[in-house]
């Protein structure tokens, strides 16, 4: 999955880090491998360097203290996580920049910050 989308999105990741292998091993993965293949597709559009790192998983994965407990990921296709998916990465844009995000997003600081609440961005 990593090749597929590291060609599909022309970077040039060529490995993931080993705490994030352990977080992608010990989770119980209730979506199976469709659940996995949508992870490692975000992991790889956020991903600025060389590396999958554990700031490019969901934060539900990232946090997840029970690896034996099932997870609620946002679908892949829902309009909500296209909508996450989109403010995590105009955040890692602007290096975190709420006020810069807010305007590139053209919506208002407050709707961001309930935005990103609500999605649980950290």
């Amino acid at each position: 999955f990593l090749k597929i989308y590291s060609n599909k999105t022309n970077k040039k990741i060529t490995q993931i880090e080993p705490d994030v292998l352990q977080l992608l091993k010990s989770h119980r993965w209730p979506g199976n491998i469709r659940e996995l293949r949508n992870v490692i597709e975000r992991g790889v559009i956020l991903t600025t360097g060389a590396t999958l790192t554990a700031d490019c998983l969901p934060y539900e994965l990232r946090h997840n203290t029970e690896a034996t407990q099932p997870v609620n990921f946002l679908s892949a296709f829902s309009m909500a996580s296209v909508e996450k998916l989109h403010i995590q990465k105009v955040l890692n844009h602007t290096k975190g920049n709420k006020a810069e995000t807010a305007r590139l997003l053209n919506i208002g600081i407050a709707t961001l910050y309930r935005k990103m609440e609500e999605y649980k961005i950290g």
